[in-house]
């Protein structure tokens, strides 16, 4: 991994058989972040993605490997119990134009990934809903 910072932006490059999330959350524990929106596209060869059942309150995941190109990563990042918390989005589309995605849950390198992290002065936690069952932004002081 790889990386610059400009003004409040972090310009991040992930090299064959890194990991997505991981990096980020790397990246968030080094440089102090607290609050950022993340973009970002590339090249993967496995990812696991999943969808929450809102009946159930839990996620299906699924494992897709083979040759993928990101076609959108988008995701937030805050607290946690004072951790950096990963909260992505991601689809990737194979060679027939196939796409597919959900959640993100880990996404692993074959190429390159060119991932924007823009820090947003503030900290938002998260808390877990029992209601809904998931951690939701939380705006208590």
């Amino acid at each position: 991994m790889e990386y610059r910072k400009f003004g409040d932006t972090f310009v991040l490059r992930l090299e064959p058989n890194e990991e997505i999330c991981g990096s980020i959350l790397a990246l968030a524990e080094a440089e102090n972040i607290a609050l950022a929106e993340i973009s970002g596209l590339g090249a993967v060869d496995e990812f696991t993605v999943g969808a929450f059942n809102t009946e159930t309150k839990e996620y299906r995941s699924n494992t897709f490997r083979g040759i993928y190109e990101i076609v959108s990563l988008t995701g937030t990042l805050t607290r946690k119990d004072g951790a950096p918390y990963l909260h992505a989005h991601f689809a990737a589309g194979d060679l027939q134009g196939q796409v597919v995605g959900g959640h993100l849950n880990r996404a692993n390198i074959s190429a390159t990934a060119e991932i924007v992290i823009r820090a947003i002065a503030g900290t938002v936690e998260r808390k877990f809903s029992e209601t809904i069952g998931l951690n939701l932004f939380s705006f208590e002081k």
